[in-house]
């Protein structure tokens, strides 16, 4: 504990004193970051998501999620809906199906634990010691999208060799396999920046969970990651249309098994400009000022 302790601090600029953290409007940091430069903030976001990566080490329980999540849901999904998706004893074909659609879920989730772990410092008062720190206030936040983008591809990896204990086929090539697999990182990398400005908006942890399900539940079951939509109402069918859960799950499964693709990949990428243009530099201003 001691050992990885000092090498976190190590790495990290020195803390300003209190009297001078309170000069200037966000304090000696807010005011020099426009003199960090690319390669010292790149040093302070590769320290950071040390210290990050080091967390994990120190409670190996907080990778349950991803280790489990991959497993339980796809054994829940293939044995239940399986057969009613595709036919009795055809559940081969549903997981083929399924598996690129749950990257979409999986991402989704995973996301959800990044604003809940931003939260949890603040109480913890470790966001106190890095705003007194000469470093860019985004380093501290981006930190936090590395490490759980490491977690998000080992719950792709888990789901995958579940996916293929149970029969999942891939017919085109491993390139557009990694595709899949960076489209639905690029993605839910993009979702982190919502999850941490909920984190950083909310009160306690449990708050963010709370809300986190409320958006979880209805973009997931009005997608097309579980159940082709082509049976739901009308008005559920638009819905399904325009959820971007859809549009990636629809272009995972076409690297995955082909079929078009274009139109559902232009799609993702686009809502994943879109939602890290719009929720990152409110996020990191809300960073600057949450006390």
């Amino acid at each position: 504990m001691s050992t990885a302790t000092t090498t976190k601090t190590a790495e990290l600029p020195e803390p300003t004193t209190p009297s001078t953290a309170r000069t200037g409007k966000n304090g000696p940091a807010g005011a020099g970051e426009g003199r960090i430069g690319v390669r010292a903030n790149l040093r302070h976001i590769g320290a950071l998501a040390r210290r990050n990566a080091l967390q994990i080490k120190q409670d190996p329980e907080s990778m349950f999620d991803v280790l489990l999540m991959p497993i339980v849901f796809t054994l829940l999904f293939v044995f239940v809906f399986g057969g009613a998706v595709a036919g009795k004893g055809n559940q081969s074909e549903y997981v083929s199906y399924l598996v690129p659609g749950l990257m979409a879920m999986m991402g989704l989730n995973v996301s959800m634990a990044v604003g809940s772990g931003i939260n949890e410092d603040f109480q913890k008062g470790v966001m106190d010691r890095f705003r007194t720190m000469p470093i860019a206030r985004s380093s501290v936040l981006i930190a936090k999208i590395v490490v759980e983008i490491g977690r998000m591809m080992i719950a792709f990896a888990i789901l995958l060799i579940v996916g293929f204990i149970l029969g999942l086929s891939i017919e085109t090539s491993a390139l557009e396999v990694l595709a899949a697999i960076g489209l639905s990182l690029l993605f839910g990398a993009s979702l982190m920046w919502i999850f941490i400005l909920i984190g950083l908006s909310v009160k306690t942890a449990q708050a963010v969970q709370g809300v986190g399900i409320v958006v979880l539940m209805p973009l997931q079951f009005g997608s097309s990651i579980f159940t082709p939509p082509t049976t739901m109402p009308g008005w559920l069918q638009t819905f399904t249309d325009y959820n971007p859960l859809s549009n990636l799950a629809d272009a995972a499964r076409g690297l995955f098994i082909g079929g078009p693709v274009a139109h559902d990949l232009l799609m993702t990428l686009a809502w994943s400009a879109v939602i890290t243009l719009a929720t990152a530099p409110i996020a990191v201003a809300k960073f600057r000022k949450k006390t």
